[in-house]
C-alpha cells in the first residue's frame, strides 16, 4: 500500500458486481459526479424519509435538501470530491455506478475522528451486497481507527447494517432542523473491541 506521510493511501476501488445480470461499478468519485451525486442525494432522500409520524413529506424534504440540486449544491459536491483526490487519507468517496446512473455513494472524513456519511443507496442498488463492499472499502480506509456517524432513527434498515459492523447507539440524539430524528452511532477501533 502507498503511503503519504506515514499514513496508507486507499486503493481506489473498481469492483464489477454481478448480480442478476446487472452490472454495477463501486468507483472512485469523479469531479464531473458531483451533479449525479446531488440527485442521488436528494431522490435517496425522497425514497428514504417521509415519514407522517415525524411530519416529513416530499415537500419538508424539497423545502430542507432541494438545494442540493442547484448549481450551488453541485459546487459543493464537486469542490468534495476534489478534497478527496487532493487529501485522499483525510476524504473518503465512492460511488456505485450502474451504467451513466450513479445509485449509490459512501463518503466519509478523518478530522479530530472519522466519521462516516453520508452513505445512500438507490432502491435499484439495495439488498445486492453493494452496501457491504462499500462499507469494506470504507473501513478499510479508516484503517483501525474509531467511526462515528449519524443515522435517521426510523431508519431501521440502516441501524441494523451499521449494527452489523459494529456500531453502537452512544444515547445521543439530535433533531435536524427541528424534525428529522437522528441517533449517533459509533463503532470502536480494533483495539477497543478486543
Amino acid at each position: 500500500m502507498s503511503t503519504l506521510s506515514g499514513l496508507p493511501l486507499p486503493v481506489p476501488a473498481r469492483i464489477w458486481l454481478n448480480n442478476a445480470h446487472v452490472d454495477f461499478l463501486i468507483d472512485s468519485a469523479r469531479v464531473e459526479d458531483g451533479p449525479a451525486l446531488a440527485h442521488t442525494l436528494l431522490a435517496a432522500w425522497l425514497d428514504t424519509y417521509p415519514n407522517r409520524d415525524a411530519g416529513i413529506d416530499e415537500g419538508w424534504i424539497r423545502a430542507h435538501r432541494g438545494d442540493v440540486v442547484t448549481s450551488e449544491g453541485f459546487v459543493r459536491w464537486q469542490a468534495f470530491i476534489e478534497e478527496t483526490q487532493r487529501q485522499p487519507t483525510r476524504c473518503f468517496c465512492r460511488v456505485v455506478r450502474h451504467g451513466d446512473e450513479i445509485v449509490g455513494f459512501l463518503c466519509g472524513r478523518r478530522a479530530e475522528a472519522v466519521s462516516l456519511g453520508p452513505m445512500y443507496m438507490l432502491q435499484q442498488a439495495q439488498g445486492r451486497g453493494i452496501g457491504r463492499q462499500l462499507m469494506a472499502a470504507f473501513l478499510a480506509w479508516a484503517d483501525d481507527e474509531p467511526v462515528s456517524l449519524w443515522v435517521t432513527a426510523y431508519n431501521e434498515r440502516a441501524i441494523s447494517f451499521y449494527k452489523h459492523y459494529g456500531f453502537e447507539d452512544t444515547g445521543e440524539r439530535h433533531l435536524w432542523r427541528d424534525r428529522l430524528p437522528n441517533v449517533r452511532m459509533t463503532r470502536a477501533s480494533a483495539a477497543e473491541q478486543r
